[in-house]
């Protein structure tokens, strides 16, 4: 995570940190019928963290297209939960 001002989203940056991975794989695992692969974050300091993923998503089928999702998670505090997903947005049109 970044040093990012409380309530200001970062900028998406390529570079995933192992901890913004770490939390992408755990809400992921579960799912099913569809592959997601982030290519990029953004980060927003709450009470807590959310993240947005930009992803390829691709349907679990041979030769299925890519299309773009963005991926939004919050994280909270230690202590306080697990991190979820609050939104798989489609972004194709």
């Amino acid at each position: 995570m970044t040093n990012a001002m409380p309530g200001r989203w970062t900028p998406y940056s390529c570079r995933i940190s192992k901890e913004a991975g770490e939390i992408f794989d755990k809400v992921l695992q579960g799912l099913t019928g569809v592959k997601y692969e982030a290519l990029s974050v953004a980060t927003q300091v709450v009470a807590g963290t959310n993240y947005s993923f930009f992803c390829n998503a691709q349907i679990v089928y041979p030769k299925a297209p890519y299309y773009p999702v963005l991926i939004e998670v919050y994280a909270p505090l230690p202590g306080q939960g697990d991190p979820h997903i609050t939104q798989i947005k489609n972004l194709q049109q």
